[in-house]
């Protein structure tokens, strides 16, 4: 099977796409409702995007500099990506604009992005509790800085690199720990050039991007549920397709293979800059682990099924240094330790992770807090319930997985939405 599209990329694709001179096509784009809805904002702004088939997108780029004001505001629904990286883009031009989103992404933090933004010499107003929506007033020109990420954040400095793009002189940003290193590797693409100093990636203002031709790989964080499935259910063996595995995202697969699991990467091949490969899973009996560390921030948004392996292994899984999702689309630690305890699995909750106690997993009501990760993590605990599962609040999956009941039908989860 091949799963869709990634979601980082995606996005990636079509905000440097609108701003590259000239044509980029964009192969195997992720059509969830986040992705849609950064189209959306461009297309608001002058930049022609058009669909010739399913699953390309065609955009015809109008420069760094040849945006256009839109008329009203930007809604860019549940995407926190977009929001970041959008503020970091328009912070530099010389309109202004207001982005805003669905209930979920205006509770989620951003002064992380708007204080270095406003060391730049951006104007970028927050909501009362520095949340969404944002107000980005137009500026004469931004400047470089050189700035220490307090927390490791692919979004941030995503959001950092894409201002200084409209900055003068040079933009550095300094990471605690590698975070997912899309942003890079896709303006290296465009011919734009960026360059590592120490733990840090730098880049200079003044320059210009080339359209160019992308194929987005699968996205291994939708993988992510199926590799888990395949590992926990008995007699399984899956193959997947064109998964991307950017070392700054394969922390799961590190974990997993630490807990038991058999996972076979085969085929790597690099497409457009990014590493790809197949992955053939089979049926695993885990082992708790105690999560190390340094995987965390390369595992961040599989954490929730993560949490579902480790409901199923031996013994203890101990997560800690996650703090960041509390941050998420909902604070993830709360909501999986809520519904690992609502399903009959024990479960000690820190401030930065929990300790999961593997146990039969009973059936029972599960609350996804309208997260798309966690509605689709409880469908996959549902292959080992003694009985079924119900989970609330699933619209959300569409943002990242539209068609993630077919998907799952056809693998051979009995899976049913209501």
């Amino acid at each position: 099977m091949r799963v869709p599209g990634d979601k980082s990329i995606s996005h990636r694709a079509i905000i440097l796409g609108s701003i590259a001179q000239g044509k980029t096509t964009v192969n195997g784009v992720l059509h969830g409702t986040d992705v849609l809805a950064t189209v959306e904002a461009f297309r608001k702004m002058g930049v022609n995007i058009t669909a010739p088939n399913g699953g390309t997108l065609s955009i015809e780029g109008v420069g760094l500099n040849g945006l256009s004001p839109p008329q009203g505001e930007l809604d860019l629904g549940n995407s926190g990506t977009a929001m970041r990286l959008m503020a970091g883009l328009l912070a530099g031009q010389k309109f202004g604009t207001r982005l805003i989103g669905d209930e979920s992404l205006s509770a989620r933090p951003m002064r992380r992005v708007t204080d270095p933004l406003t060391q730049m010499g951006a104007r970028v107003e927050t909501g009362p509790q520095g949340t969404p929506p944002l107000t980005i007033h137009p500026v004469r020109g931004l400047n470089g800085i050189h700035y220490v990420l307090p927390v490791a954040s692919a979004q941030v400095k995503s959001a950092l690199l894409l201002a200084g793009l409209y900055a003068k002189g040079e933009t550095c940003i300094e990471e605690p720990v590698p975070t997912r290193d899309h942003t890079e590797r896709m303006l290296r693409g465009f011919g734009y050039a960026c360059t590592h100093q120490g733990q840090g990636i730098c880049i200079n203002g003044a320059g210009a991007l080339q359209g160019t031709e992308i194929d987005v790989p699968a996205d291994l964080s939708s993988a992510a549920f199926f590799i888990v499935a395949a590992t926990i259910a008995e007699n399984s063996m899956l193959r997947l397709l064109h998964v991307g595995v950017n070392p700054t995202r394969t922390g799961l697969l590190a974990i997993l293979q630490k807990m038991g699991a058999v996972i076979r990467i085969e085929r790597r091949r690099e497409v457009c800059g990014e590493p790809v490969a197949d992955l053939q899973v089979e049926s695993a009996r885990l082992t708790g682990i105690d999560v190390p560390r340094e995987q965390i921030t390369l595992a961040i948004d599989e954490i929730p099924i993560l949490c579902v392996a480790a409901a199923c292994a031996d013994g203890v899984t101990t997560l800690r240094g996650a703090a960041e999702l509390r941050h998420k689309e909902s604070d993830r630690i709360s909501c999986m330790v809520d519904g690992l305890r609502g399903v009959g699995i024990e479960v000690e909750e820190y401030a930065d992770g929990m300790s999961i106690r593997g146990g039969d997993i009973r059936g029972g009501l599960v609350r996804s807090c309208g997260d798309h990760r966690i509605a689709m993590a409880f469908c996959m605990a549902g292959i080992k319930a003694r009985s079924s599962i119900k989970i609330e609040d699933c619209g959300n999956i569409a943002t990242s997985f539209p068609d993630f009941f077919e998907t799952a039908r056809n693998s051979g989860v009995n899976i049913h939405a209501a």
